[in-house]
């Protein structure tokens, strides 16, 4: 409007019907036109006449100018031309709404009084005249006196610079009322604490501690105002909250996962669930999962379930991810024990857990992926492992799902449900549950991730796994490296080997009967197979689980008799086929032994007293026989015998 176009500008009656010093009907305005010899045209539309702005009094001119104020954002400010502009915008962006409002009104003001004054109305009639429409319009301030200031503030500034110049300088009252410095340091003592008391209640205790003293307290609202004032947010949240709630209050980093492609980069995590089911051993207790999920994607890829997290199920799952998908370019993880043992991530410097020495084995993870694609982020903190989101999501899902009813505890003990305790779920139901619960979600489309854009886990996984290079491993390395190892001896009947109350077998471990052998397995999965090693390090040979079976039950020992049978076949065709001749005719081809001869002696000594007297039998003794015992002469000929045996050796 101050660029002069509105004098340009042609009114219908209904236009100027009602306008300060105009009739309030079409015959009246019609009538002060033929008086007044406006200057008139017919319509564009419609029939009738239309008046000139320059026609019209300078009231109503002055009513048509003020019918719509100028938005203050279409005011761009110019580049400041010195120290004085400067400031004054730097004032205006600080200022608040209403005083900018003010701003706009004077400026409104001054540019209709230059648009009377240049179409023949006098300054000061002009000023009279915008001065009392804005005055019955409400605004406060508006005298033709004020408006001679504001046009005298700006008389020399550029366009460009009059709103931020004609901003008030008034800020309100700005004073406050005193307190002794004493209870002012009480007051917040009490309050900057832990517990988070109320204002009310501190000022409460205030007042009492002032009774026996000289301090003049002001109102507990001007407290909190100074409080509020004085102190920074950060500071009464650290005070007032802890710790964390200071974390949440910084702005967190957004992390682009754009960068990667499908199994680049992994982390892992470990969730507790508020459930209470029956674990295979008969206890009762709440579960834990243990998974790896993909950061690109967000996808999960393995799990595994179990009554706490520990390193074999964060060594058992990183090989289903490993066997399922492929070896990750790097790998996410907090540092609790399961993740930082020397077992899982040995050999990785930045390890920050346990006692770190130069002779700790290579781990697990750090073998496959590298000491240098190992990170470690802070525990519990979703902004550096998107899996917490994921569990957050799989609890609603999971853990209050209605297979579950009653055996939901509640994610802290003052949230149980009514229904607490009410039920324990089975092993084989929940692992059931979990598994379903599991695909869905990453099937589940709608996700709004930059990445996935409207499409699930499962298609963004899969898009941008088939155009990638996979790093496989293959089953041998993963026998040696992700299964628990157990040193047995196996059985000296038939080889067998026994572990946790399971009994394995293969035809070679026939072969080690009574020896010890070294048994790699799955702990979660012992009625499997069994992966059995030499003491040396050897492959031997992967061993069935024999399941023990009822005593009446028919068909299994029918079939553990077709078994037998055919090892007990298959045994003796490798015999035959070993053993080409009987034992008649290995016997035929022995040679028959001739008793040595005797050798000759080099000297003969005689034997001397055979023939000496006999003594006389005593009356008490009876006379010698043949029964009685041997005589002399068989002594002797003994004894010569035994000398000439040891000569001839």
């Amino acid at each position: 409007m101050a660029d002069g176009s509105v004098y340009e500008k042609w009114f219908c009656v209904a236009d100027l019907a009602g306008l300060p010093g105009l009739p309030g009907t079409e015959r009246g305005i019609h009538m002060r036109a033929e008086r007044d010899a406006w200057s008139r045209r017919d319509r564009e539309h419609g029939k009738g006449w239309e008046y000139a702005f320059s026609s019209l009094p300078a009231a109503a001119q002055a009513a048509i100018l003020l019918r719509s104020r100028p938005a203050i954002d279409r005011i761009t400010p110019a580049a400041p031309s010195s120290d004085a502009i400067a400031s004054a915008w730097h004032r205006f962006e600080r200022a608040k709404k209403k005083l900018r409002d003010v701003a706009a009104m004077r400026l409104q003001a001054i540019e209709t009084v230059d648009a009377l004054c240049r179409n023949g109305t006098p300054l000061m009639v002009a000023r009279e005249h915008v001065a009392r429409r804005l005055a019955e319009a409400g605004g406060k301030g508006c005298s033709a006196p004020n408006i001679a200031r504001w046009q005298k503030a700006i008389a020399h500034a550029a366009p460009a610079d009059h709103l931020a110049l004609l901003l008030p300088h008034y800020s309100g009252r700005i004073d406050t009322a005193q307190i002794d410095p004493e209870a002012w340091q009480l007051f917040k003592a009490d309050y900057l604490r832990l517990e988070a008391p109320t204002a009310s209640s501190c000022y409460e205790r205030l007042k009492r501690i002032s009774l026996g003293k000289a301090w003049a307290l002001p109102s507990l609202k001007t407290l909190q105002r100074r409080i509020k004032r004085e102190l920074p947010r950060a500071v009464i949240t650290l005070a007032r909250q802890g710790d964390e709630a200071l974390m949440r209050s910084f702005p967190a980093q957004e992390r682009d996962r754009t960068m990667f492609r499908a199994l680049d980069a992994v982390n892992a995590d470990g969730h507790r669930w508020d459930l209470r089911v029956r674990f295979p051993d008969g206890t009762e207790g709440r579960p834990c999962i243990l998974g790896w999920q993909d950061l690109y994607s967000g996808k999960l890829l393995a799990w595994r379930l179990g009554d706490h997290e520990n390193s074999d199920m964060v060594r058992l799952s990183f090989g289903d991810m490993c066997r399922g998908y492929g070896v990750p370019g790097a790998v996410w993880l907090d540092n609790g024990r399961a993740f930082a043992s020397k077992w899982m991530t040995g050999g990785t410097p930045n390890r920050y857990r346990f006692k770190v020495r130069e002779d700790d084995p290579t781990g697990l993870i750090t073998s496959l992926v590298g000491a240098t694609n190992v990170h470690w982020v802070t525990p519990y903190h979703g902004q550096a492992k998107p899996i917490e989101r994921m569990w957050r999501d799989l609890c609603e899902a999971i853990a209050k799902h209605p297979a579950f009813s009653g055996a939901y505890v509640g994610n802290n003990p003052t949230n149980k449900p009514a229904n607490y305790g009410s039920r324990v779920i089975a092993w084989a139901d929940f692992e059931s549950v979990v598994t379903s619960e599991i695909h869905a979600h990453n099937a589940r489309l709608g996700r709004r991730t930059k990445v996935c854009a409207g499409r699930s886990f499962d298609q963004v996984f899969t898009d941008s796994f088939q155009q990638i290079t996979v790093r496989k491993v293959s089953e041998e390395q993963l026998r040696l490296l992700l299964l628990a190892t157990e040193a047995v001896t196996a059985s000296s009947i038939d080889g067998s080997v026994r572990l946790a109350g399971n009994r394995y077998w293969t035809e070679a471990l026939s072969e080690y009967a009574g020896r010890k052998v070294v048994l790699r397995v799955d702990p979660y999965h012992l009625q499997g197979s069994a992966h059995v090693y030499a003491l040396d390090g050897s492959y031997i040979a992967e061993a069935q689980c024999v399941a023990n079976v009822g005593f009446a039950d028919v068909n299994a020992a029918r079939e553990h008799a077709r078994g037998r049978k055919q090892y007990k076949r298959a045994a003796k065709d490798m015999l035959a086929a070993e053993r080409l001749m009987d034992a008649a005719e290995v016997a035929a081809q022995i040679p028959s032994m001739e008793p040595p001869r005797s050798p000759d002696a080099a000297v003969i000594a005689p034997v001397f007293g055979l023939h000496g007297k006999k003594p006389a039998a005593s009356q008490e003794q009876p006379a010698a026989t043949g029964t009685n015992g041997p005589t002399k002469l068989d002594l002797l000929m003994f004894e010569q015998a035994k000398r000439q045996k040891e000569n001839s050796f």
